[in-house]
């Protein structure tokens, strides 16, 4: 996953204090100024699980902090090797 993180330029992941993520740990990559994509890292019993939404914010200082005006989930327990999730990923990217 690290990879994925670093390709397609995520930040840091970071505590979520707004609600939306249940305080769990996000990472963000901007899609323009409004939209994003983002990573939420749960820790569930022994394995970690990454789900992917796409949401929007009135500005990106705003992640983390308020919750986003939308917010809809993409794939939940993100799996790089199935080519489904990474098709998601890639169309929102690209």
């Amino acid at each position: 996953m690290e990879n994925i993180f670093r390709y397609y330029e995520f930040s840091d992941f970071f505590k979520d204090n707004s609600g939306a993520f249940q305080e769990n740990e996000i990472s963000f990559s901007e899609l323009n100024e409004q939209h994003f994509l983002i990573f939420e890292k749960k820790n569930q019993d022994t394995k970690t699980v990454y789900n992917l939404y796409v949401s929007k914010y009135k500005s990106k200082k705003e992640i983390g902090k308020e919750p986003p005006e939308i917010l809809e989930l993409l794939v939940n327990d993100y799996d790089k090797s199935i080519p489904e999730h990474r098709i998601v990923l890639r169309k929102y990217l690209y």
